[in-house]
């Protein structure tokens, strides 16, 4: 597939919304986990909480660097996603440690999910960053298996944590459409029409929909 833009201008400006995106994506959820970490039954679990939290700011880090290598102000290109990304956060705030976990693994997983398919379409140093970030797997590894601990630890937990899992995927799906429609990430990127943008966006939301399923049921519960 080409990365060479036909209207480079154009690129540069889905580039920077895209690293953006990325980048308050990592650095709200280094507040959250941090924040949650208070929550932890134990000081095992808040150090747990703690060290996910610092992944996700090495991250940020990361693409931090990336937008300012490319000389953009990074405030700047985040600043248009605070209000929409806030906003999720405080339509899914977790009533309990277990639902702050849930929320942690769900938005991890389907976030690198969302970058993934659109790093497809972007230029090799910038996929590269996309799966140096999506590869680290320790953050996911460590919050699926402290969820099934949790699970076999009190069976009790999981028709709650299923229900709170697709109220989550729900709106993660929603806040991925609108990301992607707003700025034409996956059209304007792949030099689609609106049509065939469209039918990008729809087969994404149908792919992490199908991936978050089996991510449930490897935990016990229903997608």
């Amino acid at each position: 597939m080409s990365t060479s833009p036909a209207d480079p201008a154009r690129y540069n400006s889905f580039l920077k919304d895209l690293l953006g995106v990325m980048a308050y994506g990592e650095l709200s959820a280094f507040e959250r986990l941090s924040s949650d970490a208070r929550y932890s039954p134990s000081l095992h679990d808040r150090a747990v909480l703690g060290r996910i939290a610092v992944i996700e700011f090495q991250h940020y880090e990361l693409v931090r660097a990336r937008l300012e290598g490319m000389g953009l102000d990074v405030e700047a290109a985040m600043l248009p996603f605070q209000p929409s990304v806030d906003h999720f956060h405080e339509r899914t705030r977790p009533a309990d440690w277990y639902e702050s976990l849930m929320k942690a693994y769900v938005i991890d997983t389907v976030s690198a999910d969302f970058y993934r398919a659109v790093s497809r379409y972007v230029d090799a140093g910038t996929r590269a960053l996309v799966e140096q970030i999506q590869a680290d797997e320790e953050a996911t590894a460590v919050l699926r298996e402290r969820l099934k601990t949790a699970l076999a630890d009190d069976p009790r937990l999981a028709s709650r944590l299923a229900l709170w899992a697709r109220r989550l995927l729900g709106e993660a799906l929603t806040q991925a459409q609108r990301v992607s429609f707003e700025h034409a990430f996956l059209g304007g990127l792949a030099g689609a029409d609106e049509d065939a943008s469209k039918e990008l966006v729809r087969g994404l939301m149908a792919e992490l929909a199908a991936n978050h399923a089996r991510r449930m049921t490897q935990l016990g519960l229903t997608g």
